[in-house]
């Protein structure tokens, strides 16, 4: 295109290096269009206008280069492909756990994305498509939770894949509070995203009694102990809400949705001193988890431990005593006496720690997390902090980076 004619330019005039015109050159004001030693003109503009770039050889340099777009895990896998994946991880969770929150498929299908927002948006996106589909069915709690249960259609897509499943929207309708249901599910899907092997309270008691004879009793928990109270020793049986198991161990996981009363808290103190000990699968305690839902019942559950800790702290280390040490707010050592073989023969007591007890607020304000201005709620907590499903204390492997799950099958 031939440029206008010189007399319809509003260029203004080259001037000479007198004062008063290069002030006026400098005023962030001045609208005027300044020629270049090419006689380009290159407007002046107010900070936060657009600029309008005149016809020339500085147009390129002007312009901003636009960033391409990161295309994410779509560069590997089509967008068909991921959606079918989403759904039929979705699906079976919920045919696992036979009721769910969006919170739930935030953390089995996108625990790698940095922010909760991002999880949470993708998560409800999903979840739209399933409900709009008729896959899954919405339900509201008396406590004005949203949670949603598998239909048919859904159980025979399902089928469909070679999982067995049955619908779960008659159960789902029928439950009025189950949020202790739902965070123990969630903390299983949480340590599964963290790629450890993980089960609620009902699938470990199910393995335990795998295989068992009819005429022989049921194993009724995993854990033998005794507690005193009122200066009487009584044995219990304990079981955990949840179950994982790393490299080292087994982490127990206790939900305190209310507080403990006397006897809670009797079981609580006698878990914690037994971190170290067999389990009735054979495997080893490492970590003892209390996650509780408000602050009140955090401090009542620290007041037990650190009693615990009180009581025993003084005497020395010797079968069947153990020590607690917090070593950070809400994070204790347990420390006992164990056998040491000498060269000849003889044995010896020599400390060890022997795992760990944490205590520590659930994620409460994720689940109230709304994607508008409305929102009051904090984000933090999620995969990419230390918190979930537990903190790993300072003086321990930390929390590797996530993948994908969608990309990676999980083990």
């Amino acid at each position: 295109m031939k440029p206008s004619h010189p007399e319809e330019q509003k260029v203004q005039p080259i001037a000479d290096n007198s004062e008063p015109l290069q002030a006026e050159q400098h005023t962030p004001h001045n609208n005027t269009v300044t020629p270049n030693e090419d006689n380009a003109a290159i407007p002046i503009v107010p900070p936060g206008d657009t600029p309008v770039v005149a016809p020339g050889k500085h147009c390129a340099e002007l312009e901003p280069v636009p960033k391409r777009p990161t295309r994410g895990i779509t560069s590997e896998r089509s967008t068909t492909e991921l959606k079918s994946s989403i759904r039929l991880k979705t699906l079976a969770m919920l045919n696992r756990f036979r009721v769910m929150r969006t919170l739930d498929v935030a953390a089995l299908c996108f625990p790698e994305r940095s922010s909760f927002k991002a999880s949470l948006t993708a998560a409800q996106r999903a979840v739209r498509g399933m409900v709009k589909s008729g896959l899954i069915r919405r339900y509201k709690t008396e406590r004005f939770q949203t949670i949603y249960g598998l239909t048919q259609k859904g159980a025979e897509l399902l089928g469909d894949a070679g999982i067995d499943a049955a619908s779960s929207v008659r159960r789902t309708s029928d439950m009025t509070n189950p949020e202790h249901r739902l965070w123990l599910q969630f903390i299983v899907l949480a340590s599964e995203a963290r790629g450890l092997i993980a089960q609620t309270e009902s699938e470990v008691m199910q393995a335990l009694n795998a295989g068992r004879k009819r005429e022989s009793p049921a194993i009724q928990g995993l854990l033998n102990v005794e507690v005193t109270r009122a200066q009487k020793t009584a044995k219990r049986i304990l079981r955990p809400d949840a179950l994982a198991v790393e490299v080292d161990g087994v982490t127990w996981y206790e939900i305190d949705r209310s507080k403990r009363g006397a006897d809670r808290e009797s079981s609580l103190a006698a878990l914690a001193v037994a971190v170290g000990r067999r389990l009735q699968d054979g495997q080893s305690l490492r970590r003892v988890v209390v996650l509780c839902r408000s602050e009140r019942i955090e401090l009542r559950a620290l007041a037990v431990l650190r009693a615990v800790g009180k009581a025993n702290n003084t005497e020395v280390l010797i079968h069947q005593r153990k020590h607690l040490r917090e070593v950070e707010p809400g994070i204790f050592e347990v420390w006992g006496a164990l056998e040491d073989a000498l060269p000849d023969g003889r044995v010896k007591l020599k400390d060890h720690r022997l795992g760990h007890v944490i205590v520590q607020l659930l994620p409460t304000w994720l689940p109230r997390v709304r994607m508008d201005a409305r929102n009051k709620f904090s984000t933090a907590g999620w995969f990419s902090e230390n918190y979930l499903p537990y903190r790993r204390p300072k003086d321990c492997e930390q929390w590797a980076g996530l993948s994908s799950p969608l990309l990676v099958p999980r083990q």
